[in-house]
This record gives structure tokens, C-alpha cells and sequence, in this order.
């Protein structure tokens, strides 16, 4: 008898997080999270990554018992401080100016949950941005619009050539989803991606 394999939900409203996830090849669901991603008082950036990346898995999980459930989150950090999203052109200008010659971490948290176990990692990247001239920002901003993400630079594309050097664990981790440590985490609950049967992402 084939015994079917537990499903899997990624709880993440990102399309960057989507794409990563398909590259496992296991089937799965997404289902938007609502969580409140306000920090606490206090409450350190890596510290809240951690917090939302389980809040987001456990609040799926309430909602689809016995599923297995992703939920990620990521903040970006200068000499501890948090980097937001730039939001527009202007914005990334200045956040790239303020990034030129220096390193920002890039903390990438990840849990995974049934509803009774839980697994969770903190996978951190740091990226030494180059000396960037004004006009290698522009030209970087009018051909890649990254608007959308923290540290203004999209490193899975033209945003590479932003760096001097990238270090880390886990190549994914940097854009949104560490798939080494999912994977890991995945085998625990019996959702290994190598025989776990492959039926694509969920339309």
C-alpha cells in the first residue's frame, strides 16, 4: 500500500519564497499568514525574525491540523540596527549610498511545524556591499526596480554585482528561503525531498 505524504503548506504571501520552495520538487499549498509583524519593545531584529518566522508557522497549522507548515521571515541589519525596504527609487538611493563599502547581515529565519513539533533556525548571511559610485547606484536602480526588498539589492540577479562578498551557509537563505536547513527540517517530518514523491508547486 502507498502511503501519501503529508501536506505541505508554505506560510508566506512572497513570490520569492514560492519560487524557492518549487525548487524541491514536493507538492504544496500557500496560505497567507496573518500575523502581527510588529516588534516588540526592545525586541532585537534576529529576535524578531525568529518570532514571526514560528508565528507564521503555527498560525497556518492552527488552521490545517496534521499539515506540515513553513513559515519564514527575514530582516536585515547594520552594526545591529534593522534595514527596511526602500519602498521607491529615491529611498533605495539613499539605503545604497548608506550601504557602500560596509557589510549588512541578513538574518533568515526559518521554523517548520505539524501542530505538536516544531523545528526552527536562524541562517545568517553577510554581504560586503562594494564602493558604489552614484552612478553605478542609478544605473543598478533603473535596470532592477528592488524596490521590494531590504538592503535594496537582489542578489539572485543584477544585484550581485552590488557585492564585494557574500558568506554563509546556505546560498538560498539570502533570498528568502534557506533550503538547506528546510530540507533538513523537512526529513524530520518525513517529507524528504528526494523520496518524497514530486507533484510540483500548488497553482
Amino acid at each position: 500500500m502507498t502511503i501519501s505524504p503529508r501536506r505541505l503548506i508554505l506560510a508566506s504571501t512572497s513570490k520569492y519564497r514560492r519560487e524557492l520552495l518549487s525548487r524541491l520538487r514536493l507538492p504544496f499549498d500557500v496560505v497567507p499568514p496573518l500575523v502581527d509583524e510588529t516588534p516588540a519593545p526592545g525586541e532585537a531584529p534576529a529576535d524578531l525574525a525568529v518570532r514571526l518566522s514560528l508565528a507564521k508557522a503555527e498560525a497556518v497549522a492552527r488552521q490545517h491540523p496534521g499539515a506540515v507548515v513553513i513559515g519564514s521571515d527575514q530582516v536585515a541589519t547594520i552594526d545591529g540596527a534593522p534595514i527596511g525596504k526602500p519602498g521607491d527609487f529615491v529611498g533605495a538611493q539613499r539605503q545604497l549610498r548608506s550601504l557602500s563599502g560596509r557589510e549588512v547581515a541578513f538574518h533568515s529565519a526559518l521554523a517548520v511545524t505539524d501542530g505538536e513539533r516544531v523545528a526552527h533556525a536562524d541562517i545568517v548571511t553577510r554581504c560586503r556591499f562594494r564602493e558604489l559610485s552614484d552612478a553605478a547606484i542609478d544605473a543598478y536602480l533603473l535596470a532592477e526596480s528592488p524596490y521590494d526588498t531590504a538592503g535594496s539589492a537582489k542578489a539572485e540577479s543584477l544585484g550581485i554585482a552590488l557585492m564585494e562578498s557574500i558568506q554563509s551557509d546556505d546560498p538560498t537563505a539570502i533570498i528568502g528561503l534557506p533550503l538547506i536547513a528546510l530540507t533538513s527540517m523537512l526529513t524530520l517530518f518525513g517529507l524528504d525531498p528526494l523520496t518524497a514523491g514530486h507533484g510540483g508547486a500548488a497553482q
